[in-house]
């Protein structure tokens, strides 16, 4: 049995896409979390040994932080084609995207959004950096790893959502964010995946 411990509109509803996608049974164990605001706390369901989301259960095995959970589901159901099979030529690329969304994307991403890329030229160069190498991959495209959606995209994708605002104006990261948001099973998702964090406290 795949259960998910998951916080709604958090970095866990990529994890409830990404399951949609799979097309499996599984469960959502819905848990508060500590937000970043202050409001929140730790929700003693969650077995995250941080007391975030998102913490995947499959059985008896514990799976957290979303670049390993999407890599084990990958894995765990190869039939659904969103992952790359241990020895494919695409095996390489695909873990390799994985990790550069959490290691490089999201970091450049959040540099942006708090301002640091206006007085750190550090950052503004890895924010730059990190734009060319997804441009570049979509001008190949229809997706990161080519003519094959995979779960690489519901990271980027999801990533790309909550930043779009922030960044540059691109009609191709327009037209990807339009190809991934307008998957099925990302309204599947979305329909599951909770009030925002006010609404929820309020209900």
């Amino acid at each position: 049995m795949l259960t998910l411990f998951h916080a709604p509109w958090s970095r866990s509803s990529r994890l409830v896409w990404l399951l949609e996608e799979i097309g499996q049974p599984y469960e959502i164990v819905y848990c508060d979390i500590l937000r970043m605001d202050g409001t929140g706390g730790r929700d003693p369901r969650n077995p995250h040994p941080d007391g975030k989301v998102p913490a995947l259960l499959h059985d008896d095995v514990l799976v957290t932080e979303s670049a390993a959970i999407a890599l084990y589901l990958g894995d765990l159901f190869p039939r659904a084609g969103l992952g790359a099979p241990v020895g494919s030529p695409e095996r390489g690329a695909w873990l390799t995207w994985l990790t550069w969304t959490v290691g490089e994307l999201e970091p450049a991403f959040w540099a942006r959004i708090s301002g640091a890329t206006d007085s750190d030229a550090q950052a503004r160069a890895r924010f730059d950096a990190v734009l060319a190498r997804l441009t570049e991959a979509l001008a190949r495209g229809p997706w990161l790893m080519g003519q094959r959606f995979t779960a690489v995209d519901v990271m980027v994708g999801s990533a790309l959502a909550w930043a779009r605002e922030f960044l540059p104006a691109d009609a191709m990261l327009d037209a990807y964010l339009d190809r991934v948001l307008d998957r099925p099973a990302n309204a599947l998702a979305t329909a599951k995946d909770g009030p925002p964090p006010a609404l929820a406290q309020v209900a």
